[in-house]
């Protein structure tokens, strides 16, 4: 087996790039995903890790909404069912459990319990290393796919124009997919682009530890998430709002004024004590999103032997060992992917939404 990788493991440019991706089992209704992130958990524990290096560190997941809460209350009972512990907590607890925090506007709070922080860089580079310790072949090269004929794909042409062959080809290019297959993919995912902004926290203070608070998400007009650092050196804030449609390889990744004021509003609400805190560094990345926010497995209308995986829409990277192992029993054992994650639910599609949605 060849992996091809065009800047390497969890690389700035790629949608799993950055420190920290938080996994969470609240899903609304969406049952499927609740029960593939309940799967990611065993799959990731079973990643080599150590105390010193650790690829995940649980703090749980507080959800604040300022209106309807009605997507965790969807999501309530299936967590249980599942085993995963949420509670909803009064107002004044709340506040008393998190200090940090000021919960004007909010209406109900949930605990998700069984959640908390992926470290994303250090997760991709520990796959690569278990794929070459297993006998794989890696390389840093790009490729495109190569004609399809008689219904199979022969070959691939890789960027120094050697021709890489092999029986069975799988495409998880994240929000490239477009590019490479125009005619199937083309704008149905939709790269765009989206800030992360890490303000220092006030020296000495260990408040903002994941330790000591947990990953946040704060439901209003836009729907605003944070994860604490494991180390306390920095808060991340970033909203989920959908940006602009960017090309992901020439896109400008230099953080906008507008949107670091944003941020700096939304701390002097909700966490006034970070409210003239330093920016110590921030990030622009994308998300891919398909039209219903769903994941894409699926094979190549055209070409049996070519497979296509993503549509992370933002939320994929804590499902990837699942995804992966859905890819693999469709490809050797004939397992069919879920319906909802076919590339027909795609045709003519024009329908926006997120999983928050």
């Amino acid at each position: 087996m060849t992996l091809l990788d065009r800047w390497g493991p969890g690389n700035a440019l790629a949608s799993s790039g950055g420190r920290t991706r938080a996994i969470r089992a609240v899903y609304g209704a969406d049952r499927i995903y609740s029960e593939m992130v309940k799967r990611a958990f065993e799959l990731w524990a079973a990643l080599p890790a150590t105390a010193a290096e650790p690829l995940y560190v649980e703090s749980g997941v507080l959800w604040m909404h300022r209106g309807d809460d009605a997507y965790v209350r969807a999501s309530a009972p299936i967590l249980h069912d599942l085993g995963f512990a949420i509670d909803e907590l009064a107002q004044d607890e709340a506040a008393r459990r998190y200090p940090q925090i000021d919960f004007r506007g909010v209406r109900s709070v949930w605990l998700e319990r069984k959640a908390g922080a992926l470290y994303a860089h250090r997760a991709c580079a520990a796959v690569r290393d278990l794929f070459v310790q297993a006998g794989g072949r890696y390389r840093t090269a790009t490729a495109t796919p190569g004609r399809i004929e008689h219904g199979t794909m022969k070959s691939l042409r890789s960027g120094d124009g050697s021709r890489i062959e092999a029986d069975v080809f799988v495409f998880a290019c994240g929000p490239w997919l477009g590019q490479l297959f125009p005619d199937v993919i083309g704008d149905r995912v939709r790269p765009t682009r989206q800030e992360i902004y890490y303000f220092a926290t006030p020296k000495g203070s260990e408040a903002y530890k994941l330790s000591n608070l947990p990953i946040w998400l704060d439901f209003g007009k836009r729907i605003v998430y944070g994860i604490p650092d494991p180390d306390g050196r920095s808060f991340k804030v970033a909203d989920d709002t959908r940006g602009e449609t960017i090309d992901p390889t020439t896109q400008d990744r230099t953080p906008r004024s507008e949107g670091i004021e944003r941020a700096r509003q939304f701390l002097a609400e909700r966490f006034p004590e970070l409210a003239t805190a330093p920016l110590a560094s921030a990030e622009v990345c994308q998300y891919e999103n398909s039209p219903d926010g769903n994941l894409i497995i699926d094979q190549h209308p055209e070409a049996r032997n070519v497979w296509i995986l993503g549509g992370g829409s933002g939320h994929g990277f804590k499902l990837s060992p699942v995804v992966g192992e859905m890819a693999a029993g469709a490809i050797l054992e004939g397992k069919r992917p879920p319906e909802g994650f076919r590339l027909a639910r795609l045709a003519g599609a024009t329908a926006r939404k997120t999983q928050f949605d």
